[in-house]
This record gives structure tokens, sequence and C-alpha cells, in this order.
């Protein structure tokens, strides 16, 4: 039987919460990704969803710190296959990291870096590119949830939705053997308030209580293939697959892409 889907808050998404202790919730998770090697394998799907409609430009969209952009052009590169260029953006943009990324892949990465509302893309950034929502989609409650996966359909030859698990409690698990290293290395890594992230990570167990929270409650705010089809039901002219990929330690992760017709 499926649990049922609970919007709780997470630290890294109030507004409300310290400006450190988001920023290192979110670099963690970009570190995370990449250490626990939790993408490596979406590639595959990612690139048959962009071969299919021969698309060499992507809008992401909630890019948060750019991990998964960066993550995708790397396996892709590594596998000699064809890299498309990204397009950062968010709601609350993260400017010094992406021109870090972009500095790194200036062929895979670039950015806009005043904020963008995923519900409303302007029509001249959204034209013609496919558009890219990784381990976004469960921030948002379902009618805005479903807003923006509509909107995304506009004016796109498709749109590609994927999270780090499936709605179950022990779906974190697999992601917390390298989340817990990652988060305490950012203050050493973080391009800014070094000093207050070490305290609250190292004086103090706040983040780290803060991350455990936001992964548990992560895990209960995962769409599942049912609901995200609903909400794609008024969507004309797309087809819609949905598909798993694993990562290691047991991961499980989702994919869900529409192809215009």
């Amino acid at each position: 039987m499926e649990r049922p889907r609970l919007q709780l808050f997470e630290f890294n998404d109030a507004p409300w919460a310290p400006v450190p202790l988001r920023e290192a919730i979110v670099e963690a998770l970009s570190r995370t990704l990449r250490w626990g090697r939790v993408l490596d394998r979406l590639a595959d799907p990612f690139r048959a969803f962009l071969d299919e409609r021969g698309a060499d430009e992507v809008l992401d969209l909630c890019a948060g710190a750019g991990g998964p952009a960066a993550i995708l052009a790397r396996a892709l590169a590594r596998d000699g296959r064809r890299v498309p260029r990204f397009l950062l953006t968010d709601l609350q943009p993260h400017p010094e990291e992406w021109a870090r990324l972009r500095d790194e892949l200036p062929d895979a990465v670039d950015f806009i870096a005043e904020p963008v509302d995923a519900t409303a893309i302007p029509a001249g950034l959204g034209e013609g590119r496919a558009r890219v929502i990784i381990n976004a989609l469960h921030h948002f409650p379902p009618s805005l949830a479903g807003e923006i996966l509509r909107g995304a359909c506009v004016r796109s030859p498709g749109v590609f939705v994927s999270e780090a698990f499936e709605r179950r409690l022990t779906g974190v698990a697999p992601i917390a053997l390298a989340g817990i290293p990652a988060l305490y290395a950012t203050p050493l890594l973080s391009p800014r308030r070094r000093l207050e992230k070490a305290l609250l990570t190292w004086a103090a167990p706040i983040a780290l209580l803060a991350s455990v929270w936001d992964g548990l409650v992560s895990t209960m705010r995962v769409y599942s293939e049912a609901e995200l089809r609903a909400m794609v039901a008024p969507v004309e002219g797309y087809r819609w697959t949905y598909g798993r990929y694993r990562f290691p330690a047991g991961g499980v992760g989702y994919y869900f892409y529409g192809i215009r017709a």
C-alpha cells in the first residue's frame, strides 16, 4: 500500500531558516550527489530523452547549486556521448557556485544570475529548450508542482523530471552514506560564510539534524508515478515515460519524462 504524501517543511527551502544553514544543506546535497555517484546511471535515460528530440539546449529549473547538471554533463562526456548545454536557473540563484561550474565546464554550463520563477518562464528563455527538474519537484505542493510541470511543456520539445528516491522512508539511507561526510566538509569547501557554517556543522549538530530531517521529509514529499501522470493529464501532444535507475548502496531513483509528439 502506498504511503500518503505529506507536505511537511524542509529547512533548505524555509524562508525563516538562517541563510548559512540553507546554503550548507544545498551545497552538501550537490556534493553528496557527486561523491555518492547518485546520478551517474541517470545519464542513460537522460541521454535517451535528449536523443529522441535531438535537443542540445536544456533549461535547468530549480537548479539549486548546480550539482545535477555538472554530474550529468561529466557522465555523458566520460561515455563519449554528446553533452547538451545546461542553462541553470532558480528562484534563489547561486551565481557564485554556477560561475565556478561554468569555468570548469564552459561548453556545458551557463546560467541566469537573476531569479527565474519556474511557474512563469519568460518566453525568450524557454523557447526551444528542453526542461529538466532534478531532485526539486517534491519541494512544491501538488497544485504548484502540477503548474510547474504543465508550464514546462510550453514551447519546449520535452520535459525531464527525476528524484533520487521514491516515496519510502528507507529511500534516503543510501544517500546518507555520502551525505554525512559531504555535510561535514562544507565549511572547508564552501565559497562563502565558512565561519557560520563551521559553527552550525562542527560546533553544534544543527546542520546535521536539519539535514536528517530534510532527507526524511523529502521521501514523504516525493510524487508517485500515478500522481505525476495525473498532473500532466491535461497536456496534449506529449508521450510520457516513467522508469527507475539504481545507484550505489542499494539506492533507487526515478525518472519521468515527456516528449512532444
